[in-house]
């Protein structure tokens, strides 16, 4: 999660903030190439490939010296280091669940994360609930609940995208460091491990997959990094409270990719979770338009 000034100009935000979501929303498209292989070996690829194109933006962006500074702290370091493990375990979830047919189970998890947000933020930052807020958290909660109760298969992947997602976001969101240098340093943390990972893959399958599946795996380190800086430059141009409202794109085209292109089933319980799902957003939105108009 990126903090952006509430009182930053309206203008010129919303096409960054429209490419990043569609691009995040497209995401099982590219991860579905890459279904024949192990959800650990995508994510450790990703890594690595990462590490170059965040080296090339942040040359560009002129954020070397906030990244050496960063790095060579300890206190930021341990800051970056538990983000980065929260942001591999929701990367880790998404592509294996995408990859194993459970494209909905992860449009419910990206859905829930925004409540769980609010959640977190009142749990550790002392933020309170609003009464829309407190209703909005309320229905979700019982859209998880029946979730659990009929679907205890795909309800874990949906919570765990939620809460690590809303975990990472709540941890940078206390950390000083920047979004572009600061994704720079998670990956350089946990890139020794992912280059690990990437050698032992090729060892195994005795050597290197074909081109295209090589080109694939390359192209992770740009798709990764591109939305991150779009996103960046879109919370800088507008309003959080009005970035918000554009992150419902990204499960919303995920929600349609998984029902129409991809034929998963949406049964009862699912049905019955996202309709009270789109209920909670609804207050949600109802209660940061209110805030926004008011200037809260």
């Amino acid at each position: 999660m990126t903090t952006a000034n509430q009182q930053a100009p309206q203008g010129g935000g919303l096409p960054f903030a429209v490419s990043t979501y569609l691009i995040w929303g497209f995401f099982p498209v590219y991860f579905k190439l890459l279904a024949g292989i192990p959800a650990p070996d995508i994510l450790a690829f990703r890594i690595v490939w990462s590490v170059p194109v965040v080296f090339v933006i942040l040359y560009f962006r002129r954020q070397w010296h906030e990244f050496v500074t960063a790095i060579t702290n300890a206190k930021s370091r341990r800051t970056m280091m538990l983000s980065a493990v929260f942001i591999s375990i929701n990367w880790l979830v998404y592509v294996w669940a995408v990859t194993t047919d459970r494209v909905l189970a992860t449009s419910i998890g990206y859905y829930l994360n925004p409540l769980v947000n609010v959640l977190l933020g009142r749990l550790f930052l002392g933020e309170r609930l609003t009464k829309l807020q407190g209703w909005a958290v309320g229905i979700a909660t019982l859209a998880v609940a029946i979730l659990l109760a009929g679907s205890l298969e795909t309800a874990w992947i949906s919570l765990t995208l939620a809460f690590s997602f809303g975990c990472y976001g709540l941890v940078r969101k206390t950390a000083p460091t920047g979004s572009v240098p600061g994704l720079a340093v998670e990956m350089c943390l946990l890139a020794p491990i992912a280059l690990a990972v990437c050698i032992w893959s090729v060892a195994q399958a005795g050597g290197f997959h074909d081109l295209q599946t090589e080109l694939l795996l390359a192209a992770g380190g740009l798709i990764t990094v591109i939305p991150l800086l779009l996103f960046a430059t879109a919370a800088r141009r507008m309003s959080y409270t009005a970035l918000g409202f554009v992150q419902y794109l990204a499960p919303t085209i995920v929600f349609f990719l998984g029902v129409f292109a991809y034929g998963e089933p949406l049964d009862a319980t699912k049905l019955a979770c996202f309709a009270l799902i789109w209920t909670a957003i609804a207050l949600f939105s109802l209660d940061a338009f209110r805030r926004m108009r008011s200037g809260a």
